[in-house]
């Protein structure tokens, strides 16, 4: 027997010498498009928030504002309910980002 699943040897030899599965192929081929997407827009996000940290920096700026923030978090928030998507993943995937944002503004402040 195999580890995987329960399945005798021969079973997943048959399955793996089938060749890819068609309908999988297609999922992986759309997680793939979408996460090059994300990837993409997060890029943008970021060149359009370097130049915010240049910004503040040049005009002496907190580097986080924390009302922005929370507000950013309660907005984002309810889109993530309205589009199904568990609110407190979309918090934490946000804070994330927003740390890091945080983390660039010091650092464009520092370097001036």
């Amino acid at each position: 027997m195999s580890a995987y699943a329960g399945k005798p040897d021969d079973t997943l030899a048959a399955a793996a010498s089938a060749g890819p599965d068609p309908v999988l192929a297609s999922y992986r081929q759309s997680i793939d498009n979408i996460d090059a997407a994300m990837i993409h827009i997060l890029a943008e996000r970021f060149r359009i928030t370097q130049a915010v940290g240049a910004y503040k920096a040049e005009k002496q700026l907190p580097a986080s504002d924390p009302g922005r923030e929370e507000r950013q978090i309660a907005r984002l928030r309810k889109l993530a309910e309205d589009a199904a998507l568990d609110p407190e993943f979309s918090e934490k995937f946000l804070r994330f980002i927003i740390e890091e944002v945080i983390r660039h503004h010091e650092q464009a402040k520092a370097e001036r």
